[in-house]
């Protein structure tokens, strides 16, 4: 069942308490972005917010994973959130005052990246301590629900607030939507952490160990990165491709609204397959037609505004982007919960955290591609070497393919009891 997550109390809660941090993550990605644009009209330098976002938030993160094991994750998401909060309220002052150059954007963004480093290894770990392992995909779809539904409503709305009353006041409610988080978790009652033993660098060896010994994950993660990298990384160049079709801040909304749809209808169709016998068939199938989606975007802003129905394809393209790679995202890190042990949960999902970090800075690789040739050929270029190497797994890992969601789920279920057994005892 899509909701059986919510029957638990704590992730309930939690649950809502995440509408304000996932919302107000959005809306600063539209913010720092049409900003920045606004202030250089540079294809480029929207590449070099997402690196500096990303490239800090990445080095960060292989610490971060190993706190997410190692300190209470609790307390160490309430105080990254007010310290976003924090930042992002010096960004609102930068902005509304008229003095916010570009190099404040991306000093401001890379302390973000910073702070982030350390939250979303701690998120992904922090959340399946609030469930049952049957309730994984319905936890795992609901965290994506969030995502893909405050895609496609806030940047439509985001868009109208940006073209009325500009960026800073976008940057307040953001920092607001922290606050909330940090509230949400005051007093919240959760399940002791697994115990680990060892100083902090012995823990990372053995997370990445335990990555490198299992085949799954060694194909997944990887996988993911390349999918955000080359493919997702298009999102950071939004306001180019709304530039190229002649459209500006309500297209920008649009296009951004589009790709969100997709993916919460992605969401809403793979929800009840945690258990499908050709789990992995599904991933793939996810994978495959998220390329195909792709590139047709990708033709789409080759037209630019040349032809009358370019912007329409863009956004029915956008759409099936979203809704492809939502299958393939949500099945995958379905299949790497379940499977990972909690006492590395923090160091491995934190490592494939990695792959969120590597969507803004696959924006650098893209920018610099559109920059030296167009917006349009960045996309394609990127979903070539999605498709290579998707038909490489495809066609040599036969253990992906032929992942069985039921078998996990009893496998995963068993090992709880088992561990739950040996706790009472």
């Amino acid at each position: 069942m899509l909701f059986s997550a919510l029957r638990s109390p704590g992730y309930r809660r939690y649950w809502f308490g995440s509408i304000g941090t996932v919302g107000a993550s959005q809306l600063i990605l539209m913010a720092q972005g049409w900003l920045v644009f606004q202030l250089s009209g540079s294809p480029l330098d929207l590449g070099a917010l997402g690196a500096a976002v990303s490239i800090p938030s990445i080095f960060i993160m292989v610490f971060g994973s190993v706190l997410a094991d190692r300190w209470d994750r609790r307390r160490l998401i309430m105080t990254t959130s007010l310290i976003t909060a924090g930042l992002l309220l010096i960004q609102a002052a930068l902005d509304y005052s008229g003095v916010v150059e570009v190099w404040h954007v991306l000093l401001i963004g890379a302390l973000i990246g910073i702070v982030s480093g350390f939250e979303w290894p701690t998120r992904q770990a922090f959340f399946a301590g609030l469930i049952e392992p049957q309730q994984m995909m319905s936890a795992v779809s609901l965290n994506s629900i969030l995502w893909q539904a405050s895609r496609m409503i806030l940047p439509a709305f985001a868009g109208i607030l940006i073209a009325t009353a500009g960026t800073s006041l976008v940057f307040v409610i953001g920092a607001l939507g922290f606050m909330a988080m940090f509230a949400t978790l005051l007093g919240m009652r959760v399940r002791p952490q697994s115990p680990v033993t060892g100083n902090s660098l012995q823990q990372f060896l053995d997370g990445m160990r335990f990555i490198v010994d299992n085949r799954v994950f060694l194909v997944l993660i990887p996988m993911t990165w390349v999918w955000m990298f080359f493919g997702f990384s298009f999102n950071q160049l939004m306001p180019a491709f709304a530039d190229v079709l002649g459209t500006r801040e309500l297209g920008f909304g649009a296009l951004m609204s589009a790709v969100g749809a997709g993916s919460a209808a992605g969401t809403i169709l793979v929800g009840p397959m945690q258990k499908a016998r050709m789990l992995g068939g599904v991933m793939l199938t996810g994978l495959l037609g998220g390329v195909v989606a792709l590139a047709g975007f990708g033709v789409s802003t080759l037209l630019g505004d040349s032809v009358s129905w370019s912007f329409n394809s863009a956004l029915v393209t956008a759409f099936f982007v979203g809704l492809f790679g939502s299958v393939f995202l949500i099945t995958s890190m379905t299949v790497l919960q379940i499977c990972v042990p909690d006492a590395l949960r923090g160091r491995v999902m934190g490592i494939h955290t990695v792959s969120f970090y590597l969507m803004p800075l696959g924006g650098l690789f893209g920018g610099a591609l559109a920059s030296a040739y167009n917006p349009g050929v960045a996309v394609l270029i990127g979903a070539g070497v999605i498709l290579a190497v998707t038909l490489a797994v495809v066609l040599t890992q036969s253990e992906i393919r032929r992942i069985d969601g039921r078998r996990l789920t009893a496998e995963s279920h068993t090992a709880e009891s088992s561990t739950a057994g040996t706790e009472t005892t």
